[in-house]
């Protein structure tokens, strides 16, 4: 496929759901793209998104938007169970493809989507949008300076204090639309780690448990859709929730030890009943250490690599962490995600989203779920083929191809 560089892109979407947002992003008329379908399956949903783009295809059928003759590149944004099957036919039918993370909740259909890619050699971007948060830049950049030396292990906690409400009211909450949280939600920290590290998992071991959620009687009825007030500060203390989704059967705190391939050692964390809502990062080199304090626009990121008899406040250098234009709730990220994406589509090349690391995510976030739900017992991360290593590294060059 080919696409004129003087006109928009014409984007096809899948999915209107929480998401959407990025349909909304990428919707830049007349400055380089611009929704021209949306298929959803959601009747409600679906008015919504006519209101939203009314000179677009508005279509309850995926097919009518992927085979579509005026779309040039699809945006795949629906639940993360069907990103594969949906992907591949955008994929074999010629059209450059952004998927939502995660690529999807099985390793198996990750790896899957990447042959599909290799093989018809249409373009896969994964909306990884972690990677263009500026507290994630910040902290990457302070590694490569070499501020704290070479990276030794990376500790990382995630408060999810909004977890009551986004995932545990809709199918976010069931394995067999999401594997698990320590997919759905870590696919984000697990893809940040191994940046930030420089190597991907090749052995976890976990621990986790439904301690809060599990409990609560006021769920939905089946078919019943979500209350007006599903998301609100005022949904506090956790027990207090109300319209949960009718099954609950994923895990609402988890914590999980990693053993990167490059020999760095990692721990993750994350809990779903928090009262606040962010990410915090402590990396130790053999030189120093950073921490971020906040992961939004005027946050902190401190170093210290001098030694200190006890823990010092000030540090030895602390970087303020910038605003984004267009902040979205990550930093301004998603307006970036959309730029590198479009930027991708015309011209291809490397990008700072990486669909290899994209299922490599997926695939510690797999291996960690099935250890938790094991008793803890260690399991090991398979690697992915190394032609499909090669060609994703260098652009999706088909003469990377072995």
């Amino acid at each position: 496929m080919t696409t004129n560089t003087h006109r928009d892109l014409r984007l096809g979407v899948l999915g209107y759901g929480l998401r959407g947002s990025i349909a909304h992003t990428a919707h830049r008329p007349g400055a380089g793209s611009r929704v021209v379908a949306l298929a959803e399956h959601d009747a409600v949903a679906r008015a919504e998104a006519g209101k939203a783009f009314p000179a677009a295809l508005i279509t309850a059928d995926h097919r009518e938007v992927i085979e579509s003759p005026d779309v040039d590149a699809v945006v795949v944004l629906t639940p993360d169970h069907t990103h594969a099957d949906l992907a591949c036919q955008a994929l074999k039918a010629g059209k450059p493809v952004f998927v939502e993370k995660p690529l999807d909740i099985s390793i198996e259909r990750c790896d899957e989507l990447l042959r599909t890619a290799y093989e018809t050699g249409s373009r896969l971007y994964v909306g990884h949008n972690m990677r263009h948060m500026p507290v994630v830049r910040l902290m990457r950049d302070i590694i490569t300076r070499g501020e704290i030396g070479q990276v030794k292990t990376v500790w990382v906690r995630h408060f999810v204090g909004s977890g009551g409400d986004y995932y545990f009211k809709d199918w976010h909450a069931e394995r067999r639309y999401t594997n698990g949280l320590l997919l759905q939600k870590a696919s984000h920290d697990l893809d940040v780690l191994h940046w930030l590290a420089n190597g991907y998992t090749r052995q976890v071991q976990a621990f986790g448990d439904l301690m809060v959620y599990g409990d609560n009687p006021h769920r939905r009825l089946p078919g019943e859709p979500k209350h007006a007030d599903w998301h609100e500060n005022a949904n506090w203390p956790p027990h207090a929730q109300r319209g949960l989704n009718p099954v609950i059967d994923v895990e609402d705190v988890s914590l999980v030890n990693l053993r990167l391939g490059n020999g760095v050692l990692a721990a993750y964390q994350q809990c779903h009943f928090t009262p606040d809502y962010w990410r915090n990062y402590t990396v130790i080199g053999d030189a120093g250490r950073l921490e971020n304090f906040g992961d939004g626009p005027g946050a902190v990121v401190k170093v210290w690599n001098s030694r200190s008899p006890s823990y010092n406040d000030q540090a030895d250098a602390q970087y303020h962490v910038p605003s984004a234009d267009g902040d979205d709730g990550h930093g301004g990220a998603d307006p970036l995600l959309v730029d590198e994406f479009l930027r991708f589509v015309r011209e291809g090349g490397i990008t700072d989203t990486s669909p290899v690391a994209a299922r490599m995510a997926v695939a510690a976030g797999v291996r960690a779920t099935e250890s938790l739900r094991a008793g803890g017992v260690p399991h090991e991360v398979q690697g992915l083929a190394p032609e499909l290593v090669s060609y994703f590294e260098n652009g999706q060059d088909a003469s990377a191809r072995l």
